[in-house]
């Protein structure tokens, strides 16, 4: 998979054996070209979440959203107490508001983030995200994104994605 954005290009794979249901929604969405002109349009770093007990870092993307009307339907939270993958450096994961809620807004982690696991405490809810992939190449391009201008957490401007293929 080949994320390509106006700061340079991530590699990464896409784990549909460990997280077949969150894996095979992401590769839909690319399937049908959703993230092509979509924008990473979040940044969350230490220093912007100031209320925030847990803090993470992060970076969040979305499709192109003059398509809303092709997006899928939400769906079933694959909690990393199943799929057994975690919040690494460089892991790719759906954003989500509450469990089975997740449809294309997906999230990169830029460090370590245990607290977005099953069981962690960024969420009340325990419930954590779905951890659905990794960085194999491009985590300076990630940097480069969180590190961009922004006004809170969003990036001003945000950080447009030219194409999601896959390899």
């Amino acid at each position: 998979m080949r994320i390509e954005t106006s700061l340079g290009a991530i590699e990464a794979e896409i784990d549909t054996v460990h997280a077949p249901i969150t894996g095979q929604n992401f590769l839909r969405y690319v399937a049908k070209h959703f993230y092509d002109h979509g924008l990473f349009h979040r940044t969350v770093t230490l220093a912007n979440q100031p209320d925030k007990l847990v803090k993470i870092e992060v970076i969040q993307a979305a499709g192109d959203t003059t398509r809303a009307a092709d997006g899928l339907p939400p769906i079933s939270l694959e909690r990393t107490s199943v799929t057994g993958l975690r919040h690494k450096a460089g892991t790719l994961s759906m954003a989500r508001g509450g469990p089975d809620t997740a449809q294309d807004q997906f999230f990169i982690c830029v460090t370590d983030q245990p607290e977005l696991d099953f069981g962690g405490k960024r969420n009340a809810d325990g419930q954590g995200f779905a951890a659905f992939g990794r960085v194999l190449s491009g985590m300076s391009v990630v940097k480069a994104i969180q590190r961009s201008p922004a006004k809170g957490q969003t990036l001003t401007p945000a950080i447009r994605i030219l194409r999601v293929v896959r390899r």
